[in-house]
């Protein structure tokens, strides 16, 4: 089977110039100096917001800064610095990362895992995040992965430990299919097997256990919980559509990583995804269903909280953060 993944030629002159890093590409070492100085000033963040019986509560995995002229790809010249401007940002501009819990009694759900130790100081919070909201990681009995990149499956383990001990693991069969057999390995060019690696070390320790769960579409994962194939960031990306009491909240995963330029070019691209045009075409769709049908989406890129709706304005569409609140349905 032939994967569009290895004939990326952005992702491959990247590799070669000796910056890549999976799911995230991290800007010069003195900015990235610069923000392990201010370690000290992380945030543990959380956010809760009722969808029907549901909570769900929004986990900062931390920031990091982000250089998007050599993240994008497909974009007009100039178009970066002319949205970036628009919507008072500057390049390299902070990256969020996001992980969800969604919560119904006593049953604690997982949506993607972040980056623990992979990225430095600036993230690898969402534990630290999980327990400021008032939860332990043994409490958690699914993690639900929106696809096998180490800035959403990193923290599932914890200095070689499993960091979820009591969860099993849900994951797509295609992206099973895709990152954990030997076959797909063996025909990734060299410079990429770190993909692989990291997909073994992260997810592998899950599989041994026989705590993985590949499931396919067209029927619940879990109650209230189904998952929609789009692919094309990766082959088995996944949406989580959570909905209860006729509300919905779509979970985004990697369909975008760069507000300010995708809302308003949704055919912009980046350097990771495996099948940029098929990317970009979940992308516009995921959009266009969002803003007809108004239900909230929450992404993992998205400026913290990430929770919110998008509207359609003229060819583009505009961000409508979720209204903040302190009241949050009793569980």
């Amino acid at each position: 089977m032939k994967h569009a993944f290895f004939a990326s030629k952005a992702l491959l002159k990247i590799t070669a110039a000796g910056i890549f890093s999976i799911g995230i590409l991290l800007t010069t070492s003195s900015t990235f100096a610069q923000t392990v100085n201010q370690e000290k000033a992380y945030q543990p963040g959380y956010y809760r917001l009722p969808v029907g019986d549901f909570e769900v509560i929004a986990l900062s995995d931390g920031t990091v800064p982000q250089n998007f002229h050599q993240l994008l790809t497909n974009v007009k010249p100039g178009e970066i610095d002319r949205l970036l401007k628009l919507n008072y940002q500057s390049d390299p501009v902070e990256l969020s990362v996001n992980g969800y819990l969604i919560k119904k009694g006593n049953e604690l759900i997982l949506v993607d895992a972040g980056t623990a130790e992979a990225y430095g100081p600036t993230l690898g919070h969402l534990i630290e995040s999980l327990r400021r909201a008032g939860y332990q990681p043994e409490q958690i009995s699914a993690v639900l992965i929106t696809h096998i990149h180490i800035d959403h499956t990193g923290g599932l383990m914890d200095k070689g430990k499993l960091a979820f001990p009591n969860a099993t693991i849900y994951i797509s069969k295609p992206e099973v299919d895709f990152w954990l057999t030997a076959e797909s390995k063996r025909k990734a060019p060299e410079n990429l097997k770190n993909y692989f690696v990291q997909a073994e070390a992260t997810v592998g320790p899950y599989l041994k256990a026989g705590k993985v769960k590949i499931f396919e579409y067209g029927k619940q994962v879990l109650p209230g919980i189904l998952p929609l194939a789009s692919p094309g960031h990766t082959p088995g990306h996944t949406f989580f559509s959570l909905e209860s009491k006729g509300e919905k909240l779509l979970f985004w995963g990697d369909i975008m990583h760069a507000a300010a330029v995708q809302f308003a070019d949704p055919a912009v691209t980046i350097v990771y995804d495996v099948n940029p045009s098929a990317a970009a075409a979940q992308r516009k769709k995921a959009f266009q269903d969002a803003a007809q049908k108004g239900y909230l989406v929450a992404a993992d890129h998205l400026s913290y909280p990430g929770i919110g709706r998008i509207r359609a304005e003229d060819n583009s569409y505009v961000w409508v953060p979720a209204n903040y609140s302190t009241y949050t349905a009793a569980q």
